[in-house]
């Protein structure tokens, strides 16, 4: 989920060896009292205590010379004031700002003086920041690498036509949402609800990287596949042993450090990278068979979600709205990822007149970023995608209109990208409020007649169901508080709910075909957003157009909807948000992770808790369950979702395996 994004986007810093030069922009107190701040709010969780880097990137070393050499030091510190702290911007005082700010520059080499910095010091505007622009890690980003893998084994699965059939499937879980219609529905009931209380944990096996955590595994022939931001992990899915990792080293510009997953067929694995790559991986030996640079870090694209693949292509699309991207899905091939098509998903961004994109004051516009799975029906070739919000995110009133395809389920030719037919969910969106997911694709009876329906949610707390056919919505149901949603985004700033944080983010609902209920976990927070007198617009950074403060009290829902009506049959209460996935079975259980760091068994039918389990680390990455051998699985990934996500304890990157005795 972008939901991450805020954390890196003011790295600052200078080649290695660069001598320090005499900047006089601040004072040594004053950078004394910057780093107290820093400490104080914490900021040392994602960035590192020494600046080192943890979750985010470092805020020193040569890395991060190409973002942000020659630029004016004011840059850095303007995207520093209106972004951080993460989901409390605003929360800080200007000074506040400049002294976090001096404490950086300090552990960049850069010289204090007898003034201090203010946030109109002229110096911000005439100082550039040193360091070679085109140098990470010494050298220019490849277009291409050609990797050392052997041929993938002849006969090596999954085929598509096992792809086809996953939702049939008890064995597997091939798709980050179990199968292309996305229904995270298992036709297993070996556990159930009258033994799913004698759950015990098999195994577990720590992750080893201190990174944000928010994997959907893969499961195929016995070996689970999950990933970090840099490494791909494959382990025995029946005892936690590991078989092979592999970590990729980024060759260019990390942006957005999360990864959701990788997508599997023949013996390949391919996921994405935050420095903007599409990795191939040997599926039975983690060695690359080729790596090709697919998004574009310098605009600010970066790859989160797991790619789908179907036939010959690969799918997938970048995240990075709130860096003003212009956002695009795009087919690749399997072979050697060249590119086969690309969907513009904000074409009249760039568009002088577009009445879907007015521009009064000459504002660059985009986002339409994607950042979730996709959903395909494989018989009619319709691809599913929800696209996210526009840019910069809160002035709506600086880009009137509809803003197409914010904020839409986009539905496109899967062999040609051509668009088939959309429908938008929030106009001229000033909340921040994604369309996050477009699943599951499934059947239910609407007023006695069998209907073809997906189901849509978004960070504006409202689940849709729409009918395939007709393109109308049939229902939809508030699954958090709803307050203010419609109210535009002003200056003097406006109270709403949900907040920037809130809604469904990166896992989306499940429908179990038995009960005929959709299920989705929900984040209840709401926020004050204001929009800024004058949006600046940094090439690359964030670019929010604004400030957002997220209210201090939290928590978050389980809800189950009657798939025929909309209607709400039961809620589960969780003390925080609930970001981790949700799956159900024929077993009559819903599977739900909790950020206190509770596994659940939910009755799927009456919501009552069959079991519980703390992990030790709060989970907001996947949960699936699979056969092997006669004996069902429940695998749960806890700990480190992000900084967003987690209290005091964050918990480490760790793997559950839960089954019956």
């Amino acid at each position: 989920m972008k939901t991450i994004v805020i954390l890196a986007t003011f790295a600052i810093s200078l080649l290695h060896g660069q001598p320090p030069g005499e900047t006089g922009l601040f004072t040594r107190e004053q950078a004394d009292q910057g780093r107290a701040l820093f400490t104080a709010n914490q900021c040392g969780n994602c960035h590192g205590n020494e600046l080192t880097g943890a979750s985010a990137p470092a805020l020193s070393g040569p890395p991060f010379a190409r973002r942000w050499a020659g630029r004016p030091v004011g840059d850095a510190l303007t995207i520093q004031s209106t972004t951080m702290p993460p989901g409390r911007s605003g929360s800080l005082t200007p000074a506040q700002h400049a002294a976090i700010f001096a404490y950086i520059l300090q552990r960049n080499g850069y010289a204090p003086g007898g003034s201090a910095l203010a946030a109109n010091s002229p110096g911000l505007r005439t100082t550039m920041m040193r360091g070679d622009a085109s140098a990470v890690s010494g050298r220019a980003a490849p277009e291409f690498v050609n990797g050392n893998a052997k041929a993938v084994s002849a006969g090596a699965g999954p085929t598509q036509a096992e792809l086809n059939d996953a939702a049939a499937s008890k064995r597997d879980w091939l798709y980050h949402t179990h199968d292309y219609a996305g229904a995270r529905y298992v036709a297993a009931d070996q556990i159930n609800t009258s033994n799913a209380s004698k759950l015990q944990v098999a195994c577990a096996f720590q992750i080893g990287d201190n990174e944000n955590f928010q994997t959907g595994p893969i499961v195929y022939q016995g070996t689970m596949y999950v990933t970090t931001p840099h490494s791909t992990i494959a382990v025995d899915a029946t005892n936690c042993k590991p078989k092979w990792r592999h970590t990729w080293h980024p060759l260019g510009q990390d942006v957005w450090i999360t990864n959701r997953g990788v997508a599997i067929k023949e013996g390949r694995l391919v996921r994405g990278t935050s420095d903007g790559y599409l990795v191939e991986l040997n599926a039975e030996t983690g060695e690359v068979i080729w790596a090709r640079r697919a998004a574009n870090t310098d605009l600010g694209e970066t790859f989160t979600m797991s790619p789908l693949i179907f036939e010959d292509l690969i799918l997938i699309g970048p995240a990075g709205s709130e860096n003003g991207i212009s956002g695009w899905v795009g087919a690749f091939k399997l072979s050697d990822g060249t590119p086969v098509w690309r969907f513009e998903t904000v074409p009249g961004a760039k568009k002088k007149g577009d009445k879907s994109w007015g521009n009064p004051n000459d504002l660059l516009l985009g986002g339409g970023s994607v950042w979730t799975p996709f959903t395909l029906d494989p018989k009619t070739g319709e691809l599913y995608v929800a696209v996210t919000n526009p840019a910069p995110d809160l002035p709506g009133d600086q880009r009137p209109g509809d803003n197409l395809y914010t904020n839409s389920m986009v539905v496109l030719d899967v062999h040609s990208g051509k668009l088939l037919w959309h429908k938008q969910m929030v106009v001229n969106d000033s909340h921040d409020y994604d369309l996050t997911q477009v699943s599951p694709l499934f059947t239910a009876s609407i007023a006695g007649h069998a209907s073809s329906l997906v189901a849509t949610v978004g960070k504006d707390g409202v689940m849709r169901t729409v009918d395939r056919n007709s393109r109308e919505v049939i229902h939809k149901a508030s699954i958090t508080t709803v307050e203010n949603s419609e109210t535009p985004v002003t200056t003097k700033g406006v109270h709403a709910c949900p907040g920037v944080l809130g809604g469904v983010e990166w896992n989306g609902p499940a429908y179990n075909p038995g009960t005929n209920m959709l299920y989705v976990g929900a984040v209840d927070w709401c926020a004050t957003f204001k929009s800024a007198e004058k949006v600046t617009r940094i090439p690359g950074r964030t670019y929010m157009g604004g400030t957002v403060q997220s209210d201090k009290t939290s928590q978050g829902w389980i809800t189950a909807v009657d798939a025929s009506t909309g209607a709400v049959r039961w809620k589960y209460h969780s003390s925080r948000p609930v970001v981790g996935a949700v799956t159900t079975t024929a077993g009559g259980l819903v599977f739900g992770g909790e950020l206190d760091g509770s596994f659940v068994a939910l009755d799927a039918k009456s919501g009552n808790v069959a079991y519980r389990f703390n992990t030790g680390g709060p989970i907001g990455a996947g949960i699936v369950t699979y056969e092997i051998g006669g004996k069902q699985y429940v695998a749960v990934m806890s700990g480190r979702p992000s900084r967003f996500w987690t209290d005091q304890n964050p918990g480490a990157p760790t793997m559950f395996l839960f089954t019956l005795p």
